[in-house]
């Protein structure tokens, strides 16, 4: 199994599972909802019984498999939805098929299970490029099926805004697309394609997905980056800015100096987004807001933004971004929802207390956050950004560099053991970023998240990768195949999925890794008193 639970022991018995077989139980709905190819039947008593103890955690579950059935106890609904994603995973790789087959053998077993972190995520910019909802909802799908429960959607960046906003409908008239996209990364003079690209999601469109993935077990985390990164939003709604003058979408990549006012017409136009976006998702208990990758210049340059610090008795515009990300934080917690950021907003200082913090710049910065009392997802760009190569083999599809293995992820440790207890404790989870200036398409999202993503899935849900994880993989690999995943075969790519023409990576992990550490020790060594 993927992943693999925390104890199993194989009975003697058997049981014959076939589609239209029964279940019974106040959280058969999971079961269900779990287990489509079956067909399963509601039923007073059934081949499947699955109830709820509440002396178990809600995630967790029993499971023991002889030859009079199936029997199930859980913690709760995700409990139930979980034993029964292992269930299934007892079957042939034929189960993973939309037709169901006839009777199944399913071997006796008895299972204990429940994961190490609560937050279990993937991450997928939709604003490089865009993924429509039909890929969303399959994603969905997939995460569910490796016991994976956060999906964060990066909804805004310079290149693309893709949520319908009522209150704001430039947004989507105008910064869902862009005429054209680069075509060399890195690299000048910059060739483009001259294809327009773009899309949005509507607000009936959030709705359906997060009622889809909450049914999952899956919570939506969208992610409004500000201030930087702000070139879409200030092409609808330039006077947000802090020169207003005009923005187009960008059409290419890296930072940019676009950058939203901080002044209060700014923060009521993102607490309007916020409402739509929460109003939409139904349950939301988490909002990204970014702050990574801020250019403060133009902040320093406004003698209007200026006069509004000094009236705040803020020192620097570093403070301000400070206090700017802590008012929505604010505003965020007022809608009972808690903040997400980058680690440079944590570096900047002032964070709400129940602010979670991913360190992407490395652990070292998630440990700082963790002493200062915040909960961490940890996401740092090695081994977790799934936009870099697999390989270092001039075969790989282009990447923004190489290289990180399926055995990078697994060998990752999200607390590791030199930390203190408290420390390891704030670490809240794991989460694998896709950010796609180079994936253009739902084939090229296949080919990046699988199999790492199974990886990640055995260290968020295990806490380790161990217990013959490559044997198991291998096996794995059929359920995919079963699915329709095309993922990255552990030999290297297919004839259709290697890169044409042959380009060298733009840059190698370590000497990313190192400009990092550069990063964050300078960040550290002018970090403000929290």
């Amino acid at each position: 199994m993927i992943p693999r639970p925390e104890l199993l022991t194989d009975l003697s018995a058997s049981f014959q599972l076939s589609p239209g077989a029964t279940v019974s139980g106040d959280l058969l709905d999971a079961v269900r909802l779990a287990l489509p190819v079956l067909d399963l039947r509601p039923g007073d008593s059934g081949e499947i019984d699955v109830r709820r103890d509440p002396g178990l955690g809600e995630e967790a579950y029993r499971m023991t498999v002889g030859s009079r059935g199936v029997e199930i106890v859980a913690g709760g609904r995700a409990g139930a939805f979980y034993a029964a994603q292992s269930l299934h995973q007892l079957l042939p790789d034929a189960s993973y098929r939309l037709s169901p087959g006839s009777a199944w053998s399913v071997p006796g077993v008895r299972i204990e299970d429940a994961p190490r972190f609560a937050w279990r995520g993937l991450h997928l910019d939709v604003a490089r490029h865009f993924f429509p909802k039909r890929e969303i909802l399959r994603l969905v799908d997939l995460m569910a099926m490796h016991k994976l429960n956060r999906l964060h959607l990066h909804l805004a960046d310079d290149q693309g805004w893709r949520v319908e906003s009522r209150a704001y409908p430039l947004l989507h008239e105008i910064s869902s697309h862009r005429p054209r996209t680069a075509t060399n990364p890195g690299r000048e003079p910059a060739t483009y394609d001259d294809v327009p690209h773009g899309g949005y999601y509507t607000l009936d469109d959030l709705a359906e997905i997060g009622a889809y993935a909450r049914a999952r077990c899956v919570t939506i985390v969208p992610e409004i980056d500000v201030p930087g990164h702000a070139s879409a939003i200030l092409a609808a709604y330039p006077a947000l800015g802090a020169t207003g003058e005009p923005h187009d979408v960008l059409d290419r990549w890296g930072i940019s100096r676009a950058i939203l006012s901080p002044l209060p017409p700014t923060v009521e136009f993102l607490t309007t987004i916020f409402d739509e976006l929460i109003g939409a998702l139904g349950e939301t208990p988490y909002v990204h807001i970014g702050g990574d990758e801020v250019v403060l210049d133009r902040w320093a340059e406004s003698a209007e933004i200026a006069a509004y610090r000094d009236s705040l008795g803020l020192a620097s515009a570093n403070d301000l971004q400070a206090w700017f990300l802590r008012r929505l934080a604010d505003a965020l917690a007022e809608r009972g929802a808690r903040a997400v950021v980058w680690d440079e907003a944590f570096v900047s200082g002032r964070l709400r207390a129940d602010t979670v913090v991913m360190p992407w710049r490395g652990m070292g910065v998630g440990r700082r956050a963790a002493a200062a009392g915040h909960d961490v997802v940890a996401t740092p760009v090695f081994p977790l950004y799934f936009d870099y190569a697999e390989a270092s083999s001039p075969d790989e599809p282009m990447a923004i560099g190489d290289a990180i293995t399926v055995s990078d992820v697994a060998a990752f440790g999200p607390a590791p053991e030199e930390w203190a207890e408290e420390e390891r404790a704030r670490v809240i989870g794991v989460q694998a970023q896709l950010w796609t200036e180079r994936v253009p398409d739902a084939r090229t999202v296949d080919y990046r998240l699988w199999p790492r993503s199974c990886a990640l899935a055995e260290v968020a849900w295990a806490g380790s990768a161990a217990g013959g994880f490559d044997e198991r993989l291998e096996r794995h690999l059929g359920r995919l195949d079963a699915i329709g995943v095309e993922y990255r075969p552990l030999a290297g790519p297919h004839p259709w999925q290697r890169r044409r023409p042959h380009r060298p990576a733009v840059v190698d992990v370590s000497d990313v890794m190192t400009r990092i550490d550069a990063m964050t020790h300078d960040a550290e060594s002018t970090r403000p008193s929290v």
